[in-house]
């Protein structure tokens, strides 16, 4: 059901904020007025739908509405522009640098972006509107079909781009940053987005300083939140709880951008549309499900910063936990995101809490290969000594519902390890009385079908299948069915980071993480996390550029699992 508010601008001090009151009734605090309004009194009326998108509004000045006259009949209408201005707040940083602005540039390049709309760097660093655009330029790239000139492209895209120093918890700053805003968007109908590219320990200044002084008066105001979400389930709760100080729940677009890969949206794609998976996707059809990710380089200098999460909270927690809700939810009343979001919330809560007896972690060691010699991570300068925080680890979850039941759901990542990695492997249940069992020799599980989605590198969705080899003998083969992304679809890829930026521009929410589901989330690890950190469990060695620690092994074995990325003869 749509809901209806009326705002009366008598100048824009005074305005009336399009979003909803806060839980704890914070009084937003808008920066002086720079100019007022000319006589007359004008009214919006701002209509909002119930995903919290505004609708169509009118207006009307001295009590009678915009687009229509006094006169029965007569109609003159009157509709005001959108425009949105998106703020990075640590602009200066690395991500800022490498993700953020090349994926606006992106979606610019591909005319994703509003007709009207403003780029504002944010940070506590001294720099000119031209200082950032040379910055930014650095690392804008265009698409391969280029339809129009890059440099011109890059040009049009950098004039809409301007600084603001400031500190973090300065709300003088963002009061700066609001005047700059209001200039840009001076006749529009203004809608504001702040990506918070900061570390979590600053959120909430950022937060309460830039709600207070720099939130749209008249559209939405809306925040991207970068992990880490908190530590474990007390610090997220904390967390959310103080930014739900100054925002509404609608308002907070907690970011995991594996969710907007382009295998991770094709999952449900598969799962629902396609009637052959249907009846499959259960416990009668399927025998495990592993989630695995591998990254072929260490920490590389941010070893303080990993010291302090954890490959746990980095990769599993949050991306790999993310996927598995996506592949084990029930299907959703429909697409909208708050349907998808009740599901995946159900298949979290109905997960075991983690054990420590179903976990294995690692750290990687320094090697010599090929004549090049590989460091330790705890020879990274910036790591503790004596660190026994873990670079890999490996569990086995199990999701205590109908169809799941007794399924185990491997999960594996790590760093320094052989491969760049991301994929979800569904190993099927041997087929019953099978007719050639004398012809795929005496390991039957290497016999039965796998699926496989291939999020990175080289994204690929295929199926291994049992194939007769041709000759006159009987001999069977696994081949695979393959779909390979850079072969069918010519088109380039977008960026995770574009997908996420342009739904919450649009205000979809469906690949964001809502509160309770965080919460879920991090009850499922904060127990063992709690252990291994009292217990200082010391964690196994495994040489930089192997497969991991040879305890994975042993821990998938417990369930009768193979790792299906470990090659046929089994090496390491």
């Amino acid at each position: 059901m749509a809901s209806i508010a009326l705002g009366c601008h008598l100048h824009p001090a005074a305005a009336f904020s399009a979003q909803p009151s806060n839980a704890s009734n914070q009084q937003h605090r808008h920066c002086p007025p720079q100019r007022t309004h000319a006589a007359g009194r004008r009214c919006l009326l701002r209509v909002k739908s119930s995903n919290g998108r505004p609708q169509i509004g009118a207006s009307f000045s001295d009590g009678v509405l915009d687009g229509q006259s006094s006169e029965a009949g007569a109609v003159v209408p009157e509709q005001e522009e959108n425009t949105v201005s998106i703020t990075v707040v640590g602009a200066s940083g690395d991500l800022a640098k490498k993700k953020i602005f090349p994926a606006l540039f992106a979606l610019f390049y591909e005319d994703w972006l509003p007709k009207h709309f403003t780029v504002f760097g944010y940070a506590r660093s001294k720099m000119s509107d031209e200082e950032l655009r040379n910055m930014i330029s650095m690392t804008l790239t265009c698409r391969i079909d280029q339809r129009e000139n890059c440099s011109d492209k890059m040009e049009q895209f950098l004039k809409r781009c301007f600084y603001q120093s400031g500190q973090y918890n300065s709300e003088e700053g963002f009061c700066e940053l609001d005047r700059k805003l209001t200039q840009k968007e001076a006749g529009k109908q203004p809608n504001r987005l702040f990506y918070l590219s900061i570390p979590p320990n600053i959120f909430v200044d950022v937060v309460r300083s830039a709600s207070r002084t720099a939130s749209s008066r008249a559209g939405w105001t809306r925040f991207i939140v970068e992990k880490p979400f908190g530590r474990d389930y007390e610090s997220s709760g904390e967390l959310t709880r103080s930014l739900k100080m100054y925002l509404e729940e609608e308002q907070i677009f907690r970011i995991d951008h594996y969710l907007g890969k382009e295998l991770v949206e094709n999952l449900s794609v598969l799962r629902f549309s396609n009637l052959v998976f249907q009846p499959l996707w259960s416990r009668d059809y399927i025998r495990n499900v592993q989630l695995i990710f591998s990254e072929d380089f260490g920490t590389e200098g941010r070893g303080g910063y990993f010291d302090n999460y954890g490959i746990i909270r980095d990769i599993m927690q949050n991306h790999l936990l993310q996927i598995l809700a996506l592949f084990a939810m029930e299907t959703p009343v429909s697409l909208a995101a708050e349907d998808i979001r009740n599901e995946k919330v159900k298949v979290l809560r109905s997960m075991r809490k983690l054990k420590l007896e179903d976990v294995v972690v690692g750290q990687y060691k320094g090697h010599t290969r090929g004549g090049k010699s590989f460091p330790a991570y705890v020879d990274d300068p910036t790591v503790p000594n004596g660190s026994v925080t873990p670079t890999f680890a490996a569990a086995a979850l199990f999701i205590d519902n109908a169809r799941w039941d007794g399924v185990p759901f491997l999960m594996k990542a790590g760093k320094a390890l052989h491969t760049r990695r991301a994929e979800i492997r569904v190993q099927f249940r041997r087929v019953p009385g099978n007719l050639y069992r004398g012809n795929v020799g005496t390991d039957l599980d290497m016999a039965t079908n796998e699926l496989v989605l291939r999020v990175q590198p080289d994204e690929a969705i295929y199926l291994k299948i049992n194939n007769k080899v041709p000759g006159l003998g009987m001999r069977l083969d696994s081949s695979n069915l393959n779909l390979f992304y850079s072969e069918r679809y010519q088109r380039e890829i977008p960026d995770a980071y574009e997908r996420l930026l342009l739904d919450a521009i649009e205000g979809e929410r469906r690949l964001f993480i809502r509160s309770d589901e965080l919460d879920a989330a991090w009850a499922i690890f904060t127990p063992v996390l709690r252990e291994l950190e009292e217990k200082r469990v010391a964690p196994e060695l495994y040489p930089y550029g192997s497969r991991g620690p040879v305890g994975a092994h042993y821990l998938a074995a417990n369930y009768n699992v193979r790792w299906g990325d470990i090659s046929s003869d089994g090496s390491f």
